[in-house]
């Protein structure tokens, strides 16, 4: 997700939030919440995102999201939130009855996290199309009802998005399920996620088929291919267990995401600095806010 933000900051001028109001969903755990948002600034920092190219904010610090959030609230209706994929999935599965309200209207908020700041385009993956179109209409039928207020973006999905696996080798890659690698975490926990890659029974003698091993399917995201016919010849001939691909691929991620793992080890010591970047944002974003939802309010009448 980060790599195509930065992406777009030699084009665009951009505005990228920490989604704390989203978080808060699922989230009931106060001081995880304040964390997880003080260790994805620093990532996005330690990744290289320039604070003197776009705002990076906490969207809680947007007093106009909630209030466009209400006002497009207004305008969508319930056929259009279930149809929603995150509804849809908790119906099939017999849950729609226990999703909480922000769960269920979920894409508004999202609405009101693109529109507020005139944005012409939103990088997204292709599980976020959906958001897009739902983005889209209530723009139009805001524009229909009140006047020309509100772009209408456009996505920008990448031509060629890899599904990286999990861990487990089945299922995708997921935080929330534990089914991951932390590229910055701290080498004794990144070693234990690599050691932890799901393998089969082939012992340390015995051919391997490289096209079935989540490790080689890692070790192409870092290693050129020399490299990578390297393993795959070693995984074909035997004599090479999974535990010898294993360290290889640590030492390629701890090799590749070196200047990353420092900048974000020097950020974490100094939340002086994510604090700076974090009101920076913020000042650039409500000076972009306030325009479009006055323009909002008062179109529809609340001025």
């Amino acid at each position: 997700m980060i790599k195509p933000a930065l992406e777009l900051q030699k084009t665009c001028e951009t505005f990228y939030f920490i989604a704390d109001f989203h978080a808060l969903t699922s989230i009931r755990d106060a001081k995880k919440l304040r964390e997880d948002t003080f260790l994805m600034t620093a990532a996005f920092l330690a990744f290289g995102f320039d604070p003197s190219k776009g705002a990076l904010f906490r969207q809680s610090d947007i007093p106009e999201i909630p209030e466009l959030s209400w006002i497009l609230g207004c305008l969508a209706s319930y056929g259009d939130l279930t149809r929603a994929h995150a509804y849809k999935a908790a119906k099939d599965e017999g849950r729609e009855g226990e999703l909480n309200l922000g769960t269920f209207s979920y894409p508004v908020l999202m609405s009101a996290d693109i529109l507020l700041y005139d944005s012409d385009v939103v990088p997204v993956g292709q599980d976020q199309l959906q958001h897009i179109e739902m983005t889209r209409q209530l723009a139009q039928r805001f524009n229909h009802y009140y006047g020309d207020v509100f772009k209408k973006p456009e996505a920008v999905v990448q031509a060629s998005v890899a599904t990286i696996p999990g861990i487990d080798g089945v299922n995708k890659m997921s935080k929330s399920s534990g089914n991951y690698i932390e590229v910055l975490a701290s080498e004794k926990i990144l070693k234990a996620q690599v050691m932890a890659i799901v393998t089969d029974s082939l012992g340390l003698d015995d051919k391997k088929n490289p096209d079935d091993s989540v490790i080689v399917k890692f070790y192409k995201f870092f290693a050129n291919p020399a490299e990578v016919a390297d393993m795959e010849n070693k995984f074909r001939a035997g004599g090479y267990g999974y535990g010898h691909a294993k360290i290889a691929l640590l030492e390629k991620i701890l090799q590749h995401f070196a200047p990353a793992r420092k900048r974000f080890d020097e950020l974490v010591n100094n939340p002086t600095e994510v604090e700076k970047v974090l009101k920076e944002g913020q000042a650039k974003a409500r000076e972009k806010a306030i325009v479009v939802l006055e323009k909002a309010r008062k179109a529809c009448g609340l001025r």
